[in-house]
């Protein structure tokens, strides 16, 4: 809101997306020209990486399952929604997100457990983060 007039890119997970999508409204209302890219594992991605690597895989309300589908909730707020299931997919929605005026919601879906680093884990010091 505060540069109406900027290109700006939001890069989410689809647990946090879920939780803040109702935004989308309001950037569709001011037609500002936000592109969101949410990656897309099916899971609350944080919690289940957590879960994973520090409790052998106990997951235990993670998962996302059945999901929702991003373009059409795009679509219902009146912004535009695109998808990519596969890597060669990802530089041309990219760019027709960037050449699409308004709000535009990327939908990049990527492997049930694929993580992300570095973290720090609990309790531990910067110099301590996984790197892998």
């Amino acid at each position: 809101m505060a540069r109406p007039d900027s290109l700006v890119v939001v890069i989410d997970g689809d647990g946090s997306f879920e939780m803040t999508h109702q935004d989308v409204v309001t950037a569709v209302n001011y037609k500002l020209p936000i592109k969101v890219a949410i990656v897309n594992n099916g899971y609350l991605g944080m919690v289940r990486q957590w879960q994973e690597l520090f409790f052998n895989r106990r997951y235990s309300s993670v998962d996302l399952r059945p999901q929702t589908d991003f373009v059409k909730l795009a679509e219902a707020y009146g912004a535009t929604g695109l998808r990519a299931t596969r890597p060669q997919e990802v530089r041309p929605t990219l760019e027709k997100a960037l050449s699409t005026d308004g709000t535009v919601i990327m939908d990049f879906q990527v492997a049930r457990e694929a993580n992300v680093f570095p973290m720090i884990p609990a309790g531990a010091a910067a110099k301590d983060m996984l790197l892998a």
